[in-house]
């Protein structure tokens, strides 16, 4: 799980820096804001993606969909990428639980196989 979930945290990283580039372009927006949200959720993608296997760790990713989309108010193009993102996370957990699971089967199944029949 955590090579899937990193995979889509790291380009949430990039997507968040384009979309700094985007929301600068706003005359309502002053640049320090921008880059000061831009910068802190860019930081807390690669936090997360230490931290995916702790305890809380998908809970704060599903937090970070939610801020991705809720950042279309500012750059509307982000309720889409928003979507798109939140929907390759459910998919990098759900999947990357079920590839967790056939490596631990698979461990084990080897471990079994592997000790000697003491006869």
């Amino acid at each position: 799980m955590r090579v899937l979930c990193s995979s889509t945290l790291l380009g949430e990283f990039f997507l968040i820096g384009f979309a700094g580039l985007v929301a600068m372009k706003d005359p309502d927006l002053s640049m320090a804001t921008v880059w000061l949200v831009s910068g802190v959720a860019m930081f807390l993608c690669l936090l997360l993606c230490g931290a995916i296997t702790r305890p809380g760790g998908v809970a704060l990713g599903w937090a970070l969909q939610l801020a991705l989309i809720a950042s279309g108010v500012f750059v509307p193009a982000m309720y889409f990428m928003g979507v798109v993102f939140a929907a390759l996370w459910w998919a990098s957990v759900h999947y990357g639980r079920k590839v967790d699971a056939a490596k631990a089967r698979f461990a084990a199944q080897a471990e079994v196989s592997s000790t000697p029949d003491a006869a």
